[in-house]
């Protein structure tokens, strides 16, 4: 099958739509599949050979962060260009409303087409006054994907229509395979310390890193050994800026770490913690972290609940609640056998989302999607047929 995929956020800035859509190319690649991806990317981003450029991105507010996204003219001219020379049995289009990509392929594109949708948003009035721009795009669409029912009820209220649920993916066995670092890790024998992962834009406020650091003086205090690894890119000086000068050397930072050294790090870690504030349809940094067999506390928020089957394949507090992170921190830290039962049941839950399950319910969408594209055909073409007196006797 050829399968075109657009992917509406800039190539060169990592996050969770990008990584999504370059696992699915890499697994559909490996299943013998003809892939192409279209992204924005800057001039100089080296690409891997199955992603064409459409050009720079531009920052622009989004959802809650920043997201860089392409749109024009000329962006457009190279939408239509790639759809032309790709000739594809399917289109499959992320976040088919972001101003972006994503809407100009809609608008372009003919023959069977499949949009995910990843955003979980509260009701948004703009949403709502942009959908007679959006409809005739969104008319076009064949099959609409859901990465969690909080992304298909933020479909459902401001665009109409359903969707099914496919979760994003992750190589499970990539996570589980991955060598600990020794110097990342701390061991149950240190009673008053312990290892604390974060992975996330340090300078996003919604991934929670303040949350976090609020938190850290009460976690210090009770295990005063206690470390905790920040993975991602921002001001380290200002991150650490609230805490007390004394306790800032508990605070490594890693800066950006390659795919390789998530997943060590992730099977390092005695803690993996999620303090993220809003804003997520899903959570791939949790099931990334089960598939590691790292125990899981994160914030309670709907969709972080679902990926932790409800608090019982990882532990939640309050959102944006400081001292119940605190607590819930030092509590974790202590209990090695509560840890253990996490990460037990961690690796249990997250098989669901491996790629081998989620490639093949994508897989089916984009046979369905194909198969009633070539009925259709087919009927056109008995009915034209009949037009013209041609039907057999």
């Amino acid at each position: 099958m050829k399968i075109g995929i657009v992917c509406p956020y800039s190539w060169d800035v990592p996050g969770g739509v990008q990584f999504h859509i370059r696992d699915l190319a890499e697994h559909l690649i490996r299943l013998g599949h003809q892939v192409s991806v279209l992204a924005p990317a800057d001039d100089e981003t080296p690409l891997p050979p199955y992603v064409v450029s459409a050009g720079r991105a531009v920052p622009v507010p989004y959802n809650g962060s920043v997201a860089r996204l392409n749109f024009g003219f000329l962006s457009a001219a190279r939408v239509r260009r790639w759809l032309h020379d790709g000739t594809f049995d399917v289109i499959h289009i992320h976040e088919p409303t972001s101003p972006s990509l994503g809407l100009l392929a809609c608008w372009a594109a003919q023959g069977p087409i499949v949009a995910t949708f990843h955003t979980s948003n509260p009701r948004s009035r703009a949403m709502l006054a942009a959908y007679p721009i959006l409809q005739p795009a969104l008319e076009k669409i064949s099959a609409r994907i859901a990465v969690s029912e909080y992304a298909r009820r933020t479909l459902v209220e401001h665009l109409g229509g359903d969707a099914v649920v496919i979760p994003n993916g992750v190589d499970v066995g990539f996570f589980a395979a991955a060598e600990p670092r020794a110097e990342w890790q701390s061991g149950d024998a240190r009673s008053e310390g312990g290892t604390i992962g974060f992975i996330g834009r340090i300078d996003e406020p919604r991934k929670g890193l303040p949350v976090l650091m609020r938190a850290l003086p009460a976690i210090l205090a009770a295990r005063p050994e206690t470390r905790l690894l920040v993975a991602g890119r921002g001001d380290e000086e200002e991150a650490v800026a609230s805490l007390p000068e004394a306790m800032r050397e508990r605070v490594e930072f890693l800066g950006m770490v390659s795919d390789a050294d998530k997943a060590r790090l992730l099977r390092s870690v005695d803690l993996y913690v999620a303090p993220n504030t809003g804003g997520e349809s899903f959570g791939i940094i949790l099931v990334e972290a089960m598939s590691a067999g790292a125990p899981v506390l994160a914030s309670d928020l709907d969709a972080f609940a679902q990926v932790l089957d409800l608090g019982a394949a990882g532990e939640l507090f309050a959102n944006e609640d400081a001292d119940a992170l605190a607590g819930a921190a030092i509590r974790l830290l202590g209990d090695p056998q509560r840890r253990r039962e996490l990460s037990e049941r961690g690796t249990a839950h997250v098989r669901r989302f491996d790629w081998s399950t989620v490639g093949a319910d994508i897989l089916a969408v984009y046979e369905t999607v194909t198969d009633g594209a070539a009925s259709v055909a087919a009927d056109e073409r008995t009915g034209l047929r009949a037009r013209l007196g041609l039907a057999r006797e």
